[in-house]
């Protein structure tokens, strides 16, 4: 892979009607840059520090589309350093290497330092993304790393804790027609040039179908441009016609990235609100963006026992039902059985009590010791377990008139420990009657 200069290439530059009009577009100065006015509007400290060459190692993380790579441009034609940009989708070890060594060998020649830019840092592994370490450590090199991940999880610990991280937003919709509009408009790199008309209402569309993403509206601007129907000698983009130009939109998603742990949050936080609108939103985007049905099927079933439980036992049967349906029918026509699980969890009423009661049993089998099984609640099949006093004292429960017995069934060092505490909700208010009423017939026969 070639270290020039990306925006010095010696290759000559397609002749621009052949650039994607996304790429002509890209905005040359701070002025004609749209959106994350809170990073660099006038004043912002990420500006400051752009204009007045005194950048540090930074992390830009934001959806597509949102302005990583144009502000990494504006960074380069602003600072006065020497600008090299990597795709991590092609480059290797090898190659940073030789980078980090000329970097190393700018710095001590001529005190220059070089501002490394890395496209989709995410993509490259520990051992490339240790290679930048000792040079961003030593001052040689600015390191500009661009992700649509959560460099939490994709950034090696060392590397991002020397660098700042940057959040980028999803453009509004008032952002994003700022920008077709005035791609429409200018004649030397956008399409102003050209007999075109576009509605209003076709700009709106836009906005909206481009879901805080600039290169899918322009892209979509120069599709719909290029195929609108002509009369009278100019093209007519109408909000009908580009609605015929839309494919389905393709949802951002990553079945093992962190939006998909954000959308499975929002599902359960949402059914745990009493919120079925909501939770049905969220199912929808999931699904619709390719998420394993039978995973989802998965978290309700959990979702069922750790947040209804014994409030509406009938909860984990439908969640279960919903698991066979989804198993049993398929994609799409499961997407109703799962709709109809998350709406009933999210009707039913909300306790977690039996997760509470398992949590502090669990704590409490770590952390107290671990008394034997008290021998009258131990079986005795041989002779020589009955001449231990295997069962000896055990009450049968049914020969009681009632049902139970005085007998303790906890280790004598957590006899008391109530770990299950049912609430008045749901049903648990009717096992909530029927506990109180055992604990006092248990005080009885013990006394």
């Amino acid at each position: 892979m070639s270290t020039s200069d990306l925006f010095d290439d010696p290759t000559p530059a397609p002749p621009c009607g052949r650039t994607p009009l996304a790429e002509r577009m890209r905005p040359r100065t701070f002025d004609e840059y749209v959106g994350q006015e809170a990073l660099i509007g006038p004043g912002k400290p990420l500006r400051e520090a752009i204009e007045r060459d005194l950048l540090q190692s930074v992390i830009l993380w934001g959806p597509p589309g949102t302005g990583k790579t144009s502000l990494a441009r504006l960074i380069a034609h602003t600072a006065h350093a020497h600008f090299i940009a990597f795709s991590a989708v092609l480059a290797g070890i090898k190659e940073i290497k030789d980078v980090m060594a000329g970097a190393e060998r700018a710095r001590r020649a001529r005190g220059r330092r070089t501002i490394v830019f890395v496209d989709e840092i995410h993509r490259f592994n520990k051992a490339q993304q240790d290679a930048f370490l000792p040079r961003v450590e030593s001052g040689d090199i600015v390191l500009i790393g661009a992700t649509t991940e959560n460099p939490s999880f994709e950034v090696n610990a060392p590397l991002l804790s020397r660098s700042q991280v940057f959040v980028l937003q999803p453009l509004d919709d008032a952002d994003v027609t700022v920008l077709v509009t005035r791609a429409l408009k200018d004649p030397d790199r956008g399409l102003g040039h050209e007999p075109l008309d576009v509605d209003e209402a076709a700009l709106a569309a836009m906005a909206r179908y481009a879901n805080g993403d600039a290169r899918v509206a322009l892209n979509l601007l120069e599709f719909a441009a290029g195929s609108a129907p002509t009369s009278e000698g100019r093209r007519h983009v109408s909000e009908a016609f580009l609605l015929q130009s839309i494919a389905r939109r393709a949802l951002i998603y990553d079945k093992s990235g962190e939006e998909h742990y954000n959308l499975i949050s929002a599902l359960h936080k949402s059914m745990r609100n009493s919120d079925p609108d909501a939770a049905v939103y969220w199912l929808a985007r999931m699904l619709e963006a390719g998420e394993d049905p039978l995973y989802i099927a998965r978290r309700l079933v959990r979702f069922a026992s750790e947040d209804i439980g014994n409030a509406d036992p009938q909860a984990l049967l439908v969640a279960m039902a919903a698991k066979e349906a989804t198993h049993f029918i398929g994609m799409p026509e499961g997407n109703t059985a799962l709709t109809q699980a998350v709406t009933y969890l999210s009707s039913a009423p909300k306790s977690n009590a039996v997760y509470r009661a398992y949590q502090q049993a669990a704590a409490d089998a770590h952390t107290d010791r671990a008394e034997p099984v008290p021998l009258h609640l131990r079986n005795a099949p041989t002779s020589l377990m009955k001449t231990l006093d295997y069962g000896k004292g055990y009450r049968y429960a049914h020969d009681e008139a009632d049902g139970v017995t005085g007998m303790e069934c906890l280790p004598e060092n957590l006899r008391g420990r109530k770990y299950y505490q049912p609430t008045e909700r749901g049903f648990e208010k009717e096992i909530k009657r029927r506990l109180d009423a055992w604990d006092d017939l248990k005080k009885k026969r013990r006394s």
